[in-house]
């Protein structure tokens, strides 16, 4: 990791924007995205906080919020889709909030005036060197799509795949990725696009971001 400190306005903005052109699409298009906090603080998921056993209550977690959620929400029909939209509701889940726009970062980098005595910090992730170290599998799949990040279908579409094996995942939903973790012999990040549920989810810019294993710590 680089450690950037832009001591005014002009710079703090030249280094979000760093990289922006694109020479090949002849266009202004940053290969970052953003993750604004207020204050240097370890980058753990909600579901960390929550517990030092994430795997075990995450499960139980996603089942009870659809099971009580649909009163007061839309109902999903894919396990991804569940999953952000409780991201969105406050459950804890394996989610880390990030954003297409350095300036949405900043807004959440500079929000808490209880935290004005302490730097804010904005993390700038790098999407083409995350997705080097995802499984060719995943890698042929986001070239098939032109894209470099994940929809909840393209999830969905893992998720019903059948392991070469020809056996069954342990957990039809999630459990291929610790089986792809375990072949590649070490974890990786998935970028994750969520369904425009509602407008915050687009005037925000947002995506996730989240481990193959929800027990591993991003920064590792």
């Amino acid at each position: 990791m680089r450690h950037l400190r832009p001591t005014t306005w002009m710079a703090l903005l030249d280094t979000l924007q760093q990289d922006s052109w694109n020479p090949e699409l002849r266009r202004y298009r940053s290969p970052y995205v953003f993750r604004g906090q207020g204050r240097l603080a370890p980058l753990t998921t909600s579901l960390q906080r929550l517990s030092s056993q994430p795997r075990e209550i995450e499960r139980h977690l996603v089942r009870a919020f659809r099971k009580y959620a649909m009163v007061n929400v839309m109902p999903q029909d894919q396990h991804w889709s569940w999953l952000t939209l409780g991201q969105h509701h406050g459950l804890p889940t394996r989610l880390l909030d990030w954003s297409y726009s350095p300036l949405v970062a900043l807004h959440f980098a500079t929000s808490n005036e209880h935290q004005y005595d302490e730097d804010g910090v904005i993390w700038m992730l790098d999407t083409a060197k995350t997705n080097a170290r995802l499984p060719e599998q995943l890698q042929i799949m986001l070239r098939q799509e032109g894209s470099s990040v994940f929809t909840t279908d393209m999830l969905t579409t893992l998720s019903h795949a059948r392991p070469q094996d020809g056996s069954l995942p342990f957990d039809a939903e999630t459990g291929w990725l610790e089986q792809l973790e375990q072949a590649q012999g070490a974890p990786f990040l998935v970028l994750l696009e969520p369904p425009s549920i509602d407008q915050r989810i687009v005037q925000q810019s947002a995506l996730f971001a989240f481990l193959s294993n929800p027990e591993t710590l991003l920064e590792e």
